[in-house]
């Protein structure tokens, strides 16, 4: 079952539509876009997560407080959003909290974008990203299905053992040293073993590493690359800060998590724009031939660029990105060039919906 976009809109007020988001991840990116373009906004919160969202009341209208995320699937909650003629924005919590399942098919509130790619983000199943990018032709690291086939330096993506809705990666330079690494790190308790079925074993690709944030846009047919950014990740991040001597010193010592914490600015060689665009285009194509009707509004490809300056794309993500909040009141690097103002990724959401509601094509972008 899906849900038609037409019926999903019935009743709401075009004059008086609300931004809802879980309020997690980059929501305050998506309220402060949406009041800038003079929407109402609804932050769904969970109860001891929502002081900040308090705090930051200039941005956030109404906070519906529950005990925990996936009660937003409630139907007194979803009354609520439908009263508010509200349109929801997917982040990754949203994905991680509520689950798939419940998005796709309990869920009858208008999602922003296509509710049914965000299940695209995972490396496992029968529908991954490795599935988007072979569509598109775009070259990605090789993945190794098994220990034993492991022939050169890789990096391990498996669930971590404590913190679940994290990965817990690590590189290793071969056969030998992966399984030496996973023990290690099996007995300190960062993974499971038993979490290696669900693991995904990539070639590590050496290059310079960038998130690029684009957006799609319904109402103006054209892919936008908004902006670009890099990760902080802890206690990489830490690691990386201390001299190299002290670094092997402390090797069998401290274990690398590479979890995500923050993001920096970053500008890419004008030279090399070109191919982005051209990676983009590909993949917005490939997501419509794949899960119709594809990619709307902002998705994040994940690259490096190597010595040769190819593009490998190694991680999607399908909604908006994390690291839009950093680009909050000052804009987002590339988006000057197309609106004459450097504009946050909250507010071309935003600014997509009003377009949508004047062109009468609100049922194009949402499902």
């Amino acid at each position: 079952m899906r849900y038609d976009p037409a019926e999903l809109l019935d009743g709401y007020r075009d004059s008086s539509l609300s931004i809802a988001a879980i309020a997690s991840h980059s929501a305050l990116d998506v309220f402060d876009g949406a009041k800038d373009v003079g929407f109402g906004t609804i932050a769904v919160c969970e109860v001891g997560r929502e002081s900040a969202y308090r705090r930051f009341s200039r941005v956030v209208d109404e906070i519906i407080l529950l005990r925990k995320f996936s009660d937003v699937l409630n139907p007194d909650v979803v009354s609520r959003l439908r009263e508010r003629s509200a349109v929801f924005i997917p982040n990754r919590s949203f994905a991680v909290y509520v689950g798939y399942e419940g998005i796709e098919k309990e869920f009858p509130v208008p999602v922003f974008g296509n509710r049914y790619l965000l299940r695209y983000e995972e490396r496992v199943g029968a529908r991954t990203y490795y599935r988007l990018l072979d569509e598109a032709g775009i070259r990605r690291p090789r993945v190794f299905r098994d220990v034993e086939e492991v022939d050169r330096p890789v990096i391990v993506k498996v669930p971590h053992a404590v913190k679940r809705v994290e990965r817990g990666f690590f590189v290793a330079a071969d056969r030998d040293d992966l399984k030496r690494k996973l023990a290690r790190l099996v007995s300190r308790g960062i993974v499971r073993e038993e979490d290696m079925s669900r693991a995904s074993i990539e070639e590590l690709v050496l290059g310079a590493h960038f998130n690029v944030n684009y957006f799609y846009s319904v109402a103006r047919d054209r892919v936008e690359i908004l902006s670009i950014d890099r990760r902080i990740q802890t206690n990489l991040d830490g690691l990386l800060r201390l001299p190299a001597s002290v670094q092997l010193e402390i090797e069998e010592l401290v274990d690398v998590e590479m979890v995500e914490i923050g993001h920096e600015p970053a500008t890419i060689r004008e030279s090399v724009l070109e191919k982005l665009f051209e990676v983009g285009d590909r993949f917005v194509e490939a997501s419509r031939r794949t899960e119709p009707p594809g990619v709307v509004g902002p998705f994040t490809l994940q690259l490096v660029v190597t010595k040769d300056i190819e593009i490998v794309v190694f991680d999607v993500a399908l909604r908006i990105g994390g690291g839009t909040n950093i680009y909050m009141g000052i804009g987002s690097q590339y988006s000057k060039l197309y609106f004459g103002k450097p504009v946050s990724m909250g507010w071309r959401i935003a600014r997509e919906v009003r377009e949508c509601v004047e062109m009468n094509c609100l049922h194009k972008i949402v499902t």
